[in-house]
């Protein structure tokens, strides 16, 4: 049997999908301006943009979201009567953390050892050009089959929820029959999966001031209250003995019935130190992708190095909440803000600041476009059958898009598999999972047309 076309045609096209990559992954898109300019943001969306016009996009416009940051958005028109489908990604990238741990520049794409290593190379600027690789293969095979728009946001890394507020004030805009969020990934390299749900979470900012001005330790030290051990208190109550999220009022003994994870491969995965035990209880995808979990962000206090010996007058902490489908993340703000209050010991002063929230997402998996995208990738990936998982972290866009277009099928796809280690350092993406996706998704528009 010949290959697919569709398949050799992509594989025809890989030597110009890393060029562009090369090219996309270059722009330090992080949407925080205070570290990155706000030209490479930019540079990086007119890039994108670029790329929809000359692939025949209609109305191409760079969208100033009320967060300050730029979406890009086109329509290339299928065949009267075809139906609509959005395909998202986002250009922005996180932070590259250290940049003298990276083995190569983080803002090079360099090839090593079979992958593409660099910031945004899987997440997501990857996904970008995952798009526009089906996108390329169809219209070599007889043309696009659906109506296709383009959303591909500037700034989903941060959280600030540029697009989903522009969205909810342009709801005609992102209007489609099938949504695909290219910002998920397969379980392993080379099983084809869909991203089920998704965790929500907050983000909570919580401050514990204790004393007009720090004191000397040895002056005031075992009486004076110290804000920084209040805090490390109220921290610490957040987590049972075994490490499980221990939130005043919030419940964590739900259970993942679907695609399970090995601890094993957990703890490859997840780089765990030899005698380091795994943290919390039930299966690990009961822990990752059905209950809440609550992460330490970050505290602020004296670094070690300059310390002075002195009683912390004041200190602060973000704190992120993961919370599963069926939960509230409003309700669980309010929640873990009444847990920090309660923690507080010693009468401590303390305020709490929601900065960021995204809902859960959950998927209806029996739709007609999960048929086509489980035939489609059956046939990108030869012999594998495609699978369903949850994912732990959190795509807030998608319950917007959910309650706007309610009518809408969902599908999460995308390359940021285990290995692709994102936001992390030396991230990068697998060249066969991006061929192998982008095979998948023009197959799925294919015969999401003719269902």
């Amino acid at each position: 049997m010949s290959p697919n076309p569709i398949a050799e045609t992509v594989a025809s096209l890989m030597p110009k999908a890393k060029a562009e990559l090369t090219e996309l992954v270059a722009f330090k898109s992080v949407a925080d301006f205070d570290q990155f300019p706000r030209s490479e943001s930019e540079a990086a969306a007119n890039w994108v943009a670029d790329a929809l016009r000359a692939e025949g996009f209609q109305d191409v416009a760079l969208l100033d979201t009320p967060d300050g940051t730029q979406s890009v958005y086109g329509v290339l028109p299928g065949p009267e009567g075809a139906p609509t489908v959005l395909l998202y990604a986002h250009y922005d990238v996180q932070p590259p953390l250290d940049e003298a741990a990276w083995t190569t520049p983080p803002f090079e794409l360099t090839e090593r050892e079979g992958r593409w290593y660099g910031r945004g190379s899987a997440d997501c600027k990857g996904g970008v050009i995952m798009h526009l690789l089906a996108l390329r293969a169809l219209k070599a095979n007889g043309g696009v089959p659906v109506t296709v728009k383009v959303i591909a946001e500037g700034s989903e890394e941060m959280g600030t929820g540029g697009l989903e507020r522009y969205a909810e004030q342009h709801p005609d805009l992102l209007t489609a029959d099938t949504i695909v969020i290219g910002d998920a990934g397969n379980f392993r390299v080379g099983l084809p999966t869909v991203t089920a749900t998704l965790r929500g979470m907050t983000l909570v900012r919580v401050r514990v001031d204790t004393l007009g001005g720090n004191l000397h330790s040895g002056q005031f030290g075992g009486a004076a209250p110290d804000a920084l051990a209040a805090l490390v208190r109220v921290l610490d109550s957040l987590r049972a003995d075994d490490g499980s999220t221990t939130v005043d009022g919030l419940t964590g003994d739900e259970v993942w019935d679907g695609l399970q994870y090995e601890e094993d491969a957990f703890r490859k995965d997840a780089k765990v130190l030899d005698g380091v035990e795994l943290i919390g209880a039930g299966t690990v995808a009961d822990r990752i992708w059905a209950r809440p979990a609550v992460t330490v962000l970050g505290i602020d206090c004296p670094p070690v190095v300059g310390a002075t010996p002195s009683v912390q007058a004041g200190a602060r902490a973000l704190i992120s909440l993961r919370v599963p489908p069926g939960v509230d993340a409003a309700e669980a703000t309010k929640l873990l803000q009444a847990h920090v209050e309660a923690h507080t010991p010693w009468g401590a002063q303390v305020t709490t600041e929601q900065i960021g929230q995204g809902q859960a997402f959950r998927a209806d998996t029996t739709s007609p476009a999960y048929a086509a995208m489980a035939e489609a990738m059956g046939e990108a990936y030869p012999g594998e059958e495609m699978q369903y998982a949850g994912q732990g972290g959190s795509i807030p866009l998608c319950n917007t898009l959910a309650a706007l277009y309610p009518q809408a099928e969902i599908l999460l796809i995308g390359l940021s598999e285990p290995e692709a280690q994102i936001h992390a350092v030396n991230e990068s993406v697998s060249p066969e999972e991006l061929e192998r996706l982008s095979v998948a998704e023009a197959l799925f528009l294919q015969k999401y047309a003719a269902s």
